[in-house]
């Protein structure tokens, strides 16, 4: 064996190990860097004993634990929303035309910032908004925008809302993911053989099989839903805010004993988040008990057309919401002058984008240099795990999956703020690796989750004739897997370059206001009134994830024109 495959064997044996440090040493000294603070143990600020003061202060903040219940009661809201819309579809046109028609347009939603979605969702629905502008004065009699608080209202029900248009796309392509691996199409044949109608069926013998396949995912949800700080800052309630962006505050305070109490708001938040996701586990026994109650009564519940036009109107609105929202921003960044109630400018033009150019292409720089290189290391990364599992034939246990999962499901603002305050205690924020290392925290999840199937499921035949034909592993995986893996390598990373641009708190605070990227730079903005402006920026960082998708999309083709990149060609 030469020294460059003995050299390679180890990075394939060594990768493991080196992903299970990058997902939990961060998350363990950020969780160790706001619990120190939160009981008084911060030497660089003076705090040298143990107090439960700083606790004590936050709890006595004014709304304070109207924060906490918003935090808590969003979380979990917003995912039983998402989750019911996601699921109602699925059981209801599963194997319909209308459900592939559909598919293609949720998926390209995914790769929509949450920050963009939440500027179109407001654009959109505002008291002066475009919804309002199409209906007045014809139908509504407004002949000025009415005095309603739809945005930033105080029960937060516009930032569930702009969660739920972000979260229905991330469960769908779950629950597409975790049904190729189910066989579907034969369970439902033998419920329906047994006269079950479509919706229960699924329900019935679809569900239970794909639930578990989803249930990280979903705590995913709850952990982002109820610790959100982009969309919170963009449309949820200011007095009080919910707890993250509280804690954000409480951390730019220029009293520095602030710090203090922002790490114990931290830890607030860590609880709040707990709470939300042992309230989830309570409602899967409770659905859990009362499924197995209904189905012991064997009814087939065969009459179901209203329920499935419900899902119908629920997937439509979805979809339909989000790519107004999508519009609506390209309208405002080109819009000239544009009075209320009138449905469209009087005249569009690019003078904007001209003026602000220059301004734009530092932070869509920096969004790309952090992004591509988040997304080639944690391609890599997961390549190398996948090649490992494969030479010594290991599928992921689910306590391994969870590990992976972990950086999501522990809320951001609960182990960042902690690492932000290592980072600056050693002087180490604020530059780019730092921020980039913190985007595969959270990229790699993603990339390992849209590559492992297509891994795992590559024809063994290939590598068979390659080792008889004396080809080693190491180069039947550079020369035989990854050509045949270019379509789905390609998607992955643009998936990962589209989830670091979409990342506000991490630049935010690791990168200590001085590594800009287009996210912070349009959520900046939220708190001014230059709707051009914001469209402007918010399109940007849209289009960004978009390029990307397109270039996977389109580099095969041109690669490799007569090429197949991936046939499951197993032998029955």
């Amino acid at each position: 064996m030469t020294m460059t495959n003995r050299a390679l064997n180890a990075i394939f044996w060594v990768a493991p190990a080196l992903v299970i440090l990058l997902l939990t040493g961060p998350l363990l000294a950020g969780l160790i860097g706001v619990a120190a603070p939160a009981f008084g143990y911060f030497p660089t600020l003076g705090g040298v004993e143990l107090t439960w003061d700083h606790l004590h202060k936050a709890m006595h903040v004014p709304g304070f634990w109207h924060s906490v219940h918003l935090s808590i009661w969003i979380g979990l809201v917003t995912t039983i929303i998402s989750f019911v819309i996601v699921i109602g579809f699925f059981a209801a046109f599963w194997d319909a035309p209308f459900f592939a028609r559909i598919s293609r347009f949720v998926s390209p939603l995914m790769s929509v910032p949450h920050a963009a979605a939440a500027f179109g969702f407001a654009f959109l629905f505002a008291p002066s908004g475009w919804l309002i502008r199409l209906l007045s004065p014809w139908a509504t009699g407004f002949d000025r925008p009415p005095d309603w608080l739809i945005i930033n209202d105080p029960l937060g029900y516009a930032l569930l809302a702009g969660l739920v248009l972000k979260e229905v796309p991330f469960l769908f392509l779950m629950c597409l993911s975790a049904a190729s691996q189910i066989n579907v199409d034969k369970r439902l044949k033998l419920a329906r053989s047994m006269g079950y109608g479509r919706v229960w069926a699924w329900l019935t013998v679809v569900m239970p099989a794909l639930y578990r396949q989803i249930r990280l995912p979903i705590f995913a949800v709850i952990a982002f839903s109820s610790s959100v700080v982009d969309v919170a800052l963009i449309l949820g309630p200011n007095l009080p805010p919910s707890l993250p962006v509280q804690i954000l505050r409480w951390m730019n305070d220029p009293d520095i004993e602030m710090r203090f109490v922002a790490a114990a708001g931290a830890v607030f938040q860590l609880g709040a988040t707990l709470v939300a996701l042992m309230a989830w586990w309570l409602l899967e026994m409770l659905c859990s008990y009362l499924m197995r109650q209904m189905q012991s009564k064997g009814a087939r519940h065969q009459n179901d057309q209203i329920v499935r036009q419900i899902f119908n109107i629920a997937m439509l609105a979805m979809v339909t919401i989000s790519a107004a929202s999508i519009v609506i921003l390209g309208i405002w960044s080109v819009a000239g002058y544009w009075r209320f109630p009138e449905a469209l400018p009087r005249a569009m033009n690019l003078m904007r984008w001209l003026d602000n150019a220059s301004n734009l292409w530092g932070p869509s720089f920096n969004a790309i240099k952090i992004g591509v290189a988040a997304a080639l290391i944690s391609v890599v990364q997961t390549l190398l795990c996948l090649e490992n599992e494969k030479r010594h034939d290991i599928r992921l246990t689910q306590s391994a999956l969870r590990l992976i999962y972990l950086p999501l499901i522990v809320p951001q603002i609960a182990f960042i703020s902690g690492i932000s305050i290592l980072l600056v205690r050693y002087g180490l924020d604020g530059s780019f690796w730092p921020v980039t290392i913190m985007h595969v925290v959270f990229v790699f999840p993603y990339t390992y989750l849209a590559l492992e199937a297509s891994f795992h499921d590559l024809d063994p035949r290939y590598m068979q004739t390659a080792t008889a034909l004396g080809k080693s592993q190491n180069r039947i995986f550079f020369q035989i897997k990854l050509p045949m893996l270019l379509k789905p390598i390609l998607t992955a990373l643009a998936l990962g370059f589209a989830i670091s641009v979409a990342q506000y708190l991490p630049t935010l605070m690791i990168g200590a206001g001085r590594v800009p990227t287009i996210t912070t730079e349009a959520v900046a903005l939220a708190s001014g009134g230059d709707r051009r402006l914001i469209g402007i920026y918010a399109l940007v960082q849209t289009l960004l994830p978009a390029v990307g998708f397109a270039l996977a999309l389109v580099l095969p083709k041109l690669l490799y024109p007569n090429k197949i990149y991936f046939s499951k060609q197993r032998e029955a």
